[in-house]
């Protein structure tokens, strides 16, 4: 049921990180191709207005008749109407004459001065020649307004390199503009480039336009030339275009990205839980299972030594009944014991316990301790050694508990050791700390369960090789007792090499 429940609940995550990686993307593409649509309608009016503002230029030019611009030789284009001199004389004769068309408009004025007038020849041939040149400005006339159209001097203009076609200082402007208009407050760089025979030259532009990898722009500049575009090129692109995009589209991702973490962790915990609880119950199960052995073997023994002494079949002697009340006397100490380790579990779990605070010698604790334990060791023909090495051997804390401590290390090293068991305990200085060192020659612990064996209720398994009963509260209550003493507990251990345990406590120098 539960292996279901995490499969179900992990397709139906999966699944809606799916949904909402798929949204995120489109999201993003949304946003990447709007930019690109932006940019690109921004530098087709670029396109646009560099062909108006070229046409206008066809236009003036054909209104003046003449090209701006100089000859390879540095001459001034002349007009394209050309005067003639007149006769001599000082005689005056002025002449306007304007025409407005349909795209631009004529106009010119003459003046004659004839430089001898003392003679009637001269007037008359004066006269006569300003009458010639009045019918041949007559016929230039005409001839220019049948070819005054200013496309034929957009196709001249065409036939100039770009960077005659283009002012540096205009198209910077109009990008500039363009750029504006769409909205986009965003770095940018620009360069025109020609791209004859497949090779890009970048004829201006911004200096340190590097695009690198990054994705550019390109449009075709002049596309409605007369006699076909010429392969160039406006490029634009952004230094920061991707922080950009992300940025636009931060304000629909990070909630969705957010929420979908927050589902994920919380799916996690929840299995993290799952299993903690399994485990517990697991752990649980087997406590009351340990501690119903426990407690029914005192009871079973004060039960049938009860039995005895009413039983009449066995004579009350003074000798059995002293053997009996002996035992019963003992197994009630075992289970009053027993059930106090529990209560002091309870107790601990609910954080009532208060520790007296004392300065003692820990070296005086430790032969005590081991004086009083060291009988249990030479019952099981085994031997307990003792080496005090600590100089500095004074600590401030709970006698009674750090006692109950050693006491512990002590009676566990008992019952997991071979048949023999030979356990030594050390004190020493270092840095600062006092180490306590119990060791054994038991069986030892696997590596993997070095982190465990301090949980509580949490017992090795040692399948029915070794058969010790106990409840598993009593590495747990080392543990807590060597925390709130700010103390540090470590083990070394390993299968068939026995156990070590060192505890190190704050010294005091004094």
């Amino acid at each position: 049921m539960l292996i279901s429940l995490i499969v179900m609940m992990a397709i139906v995550l999966s699944g809606l990180i799916l949904v909402q990686t798929s949204m995120i993307k489109s999201a993003s593409d949304i946003r990447e191709e709007q930019f690109d649509q932006l940019v690109m309608h921004a530098m087709d009016m670029v396109a646009v207005q560099l062909e108006l503002d070229e046409q206008r230029l066809a236009r003036l030019s054909a209104r003046l008749g003449e090209i701006p611009g100089t000859t390879e030789n540095g001459d001034v284009i002349s007009n394209v109407f050309p005067r003639n001199n007149s006769g001599k004389g000082i005689l005056s004769f002025s002449l306007s004459y304007s025409q407005q068309g349909s795209y631009n408009a004529y106009q010119e004025e003459m003046k004659l001065q004839m430089l001898d007038t003392t003679k009637e020849e001269s007037i008359l041939g004066g006269i006569q020649g300003i009458m010639e040149q009045v019918y041949r400005q007559q016929q230039l006339r005409q001839q220019w307004l049948r070819n005054s159209n200013w496309q034929n001097w957009e196709v001249i203009l065409e036939d100039r390199p770009i960077e005659e076609r283009i002012d540096s200082a205009r198209l910077s402007n109009i990008v500039s503009n363009a750029i504006a208009q769409t909205n986009i407050n965003l770095e940018y760089k620009y360069a025109i480039k020609n791209s004859t025979l497949a090779k890009e030259v970048v004829i201006f532009g911004d200096k340190d336009y590097k695009p690198g990898k990054q994705d550019e722009y390109s449009q075709l500049l002049f596309q409605n030339d007369l006699n076909g575009p010429k392969p160039n090129y406006l490029n634009v692109y952004f230094p920061r275009r991707q922080r950009y995009l992300l940025k636009q589209t931060g304000l629909t991702i990070i909630p969705t990205i957010v929420l979908t973490g927050l589902l994920i962790a919380i799916f996690a915990y929840a299995i993290l839980i799952i299993f903690r609880q399994k485990k517990l119950s697991m752990i649980k199960n087997d406590f009351i299972n340990n501690m119903t052995h426990e407690l029914k073997t005192p009871i079973s023994t004060i039960s049938l030594a009860s039995q005895m002494l009413q039983d009449g079949s066995i004579s009350n002697t003074p000798s059995t009944i002293e053997h009996v009340s002996k035992v019963i006397n003992q197994e009630s100490k075992r289970l009053s014991f027993q059930v106090e380790k529990v209560l002091q579990m309870a107790v601990f779990n609910e954080g009532r316990l208060k520790l007296k605070m004392k300065e003692f010698d820990i070296n005086k604790m430790i032969e005590t301790v081991t004086a009083n334990f060291e009988l249990r060791v030479k019952n099981k023909n085994g031997n307990l050694t003792t080496e005090i090495k600590a100089d500095h051997s004074i600590v401030k804390g709970d006698e009674v508990h750090i006692t109950n401590v050693i006491f512990n290390l002590l009676d566990n090293a008992m019952k997991y050791s071979r048949d023999n068991p030979e356990i030594k305990v050390t004190t020493e200085n270092c840095k600062e700390q006092i180490m306590i060192a119990v060791e054994d020659n038991g069986i030892g612990i696997a590596k993997e369960h070095h982190t465990q064996i301090f949980d509580r209720f949490y017992r090795v398994p040692t399948g029915n090789v070794h058969d010790v009963k106990g409840f598993g509260l009593g590495l747990s209550y080392v543990k807590k007792i060597v925390d709130l003493h700010n103390g540090i507990i470590k083990v070394e251990s390993a299968i068939n090499k026995g156990t070590k345990f060192k505890i190190y406590f704050p010294q005091i120098n004094n």
